[in-house]
């Protein structure tokens, strides 16, 4: 683990190749899984405040679901919020099209009816971020269904914290990316 800030750093998230690859995924990670996507408690008045402006992105699955039980839960084996997820595992915002899965919250991003992007846990998977103490720790969470991901990751040599850029800065700010490029350019590893 190497410190950036105030965040433990897993030297897999430097090493390791990843991008995205939705058309050999599928988008599998939004609805295959034990539970829905993690939040943090800040999170749901962001998303309850425009639910009205999510809802016409969402299909009627996640609608139907939206309406009986809500967009998130507590996890009964160890009490995280996350959302709300079908009886066939998908999260209750995905949305299918052309088979693959597509997030209601981040469609309505980029309408521009929201300035919230999509819970934090998605925008920054495979990486899973924890709370350790004052530390925020960083681990590279390694899933089969990543597999086309790691190899496209591989063929553009492209690392995975390069990759999710965007949603290290939203979670850290730009001081804290230009430390951990810092950290990698001094890294032996």
């Amino acid at each position: 683990m190497l410190i950036v800030g105030q965040a433990l750093v897993s030297e897999d998230i430097l090493e390791k190749k990843f991008v995205c690859h939705l058309d050999k995924c599928k988008g599998e990670c939004c609805v295959s899984g034990d539970r829905g996507a993690p939040l943090v408690e800040e999170e749901i008045p962001l998303i309850q405040n425009d639910l009205e402006s999510i809802k016409p992105f969402m299909d009627a699955d996640g609608l139907a679901l939206l309406n009986k039980h809500g967009f998130y839960e507590t996890d009964p084996d160890d009490g995280e919020l996350v959302t709300t997820c079908r009886p066939d595992g998908a999260c209750v915002f995905v949305v299918f099209e052309n088979g693959i899965t597509q997030c209601a919250i981040e469609k309505a991003n980029k309408a521009g009816k929201t300035d919230f992007k999509k819970p934090m846990s998605c925008h920054l998977y495979p990486i899973r971020a924890s709370v350790y103490g004052d530390y925020t720790v960083l681990n590279y969470n390694k899933w089969d269904i990543c597999s086309p991901a790691c190899k496209y990751g591989d063929e553009l040599n492209v690392p995975l914290y390069m990759f999710l850029k965007e949603p290290l800065i939203r979670k850290f700010g730009p001081q804290w990316y230009e430390e951990l490029e810092e950290v990698v350019e001094n890294w032996e590893g």
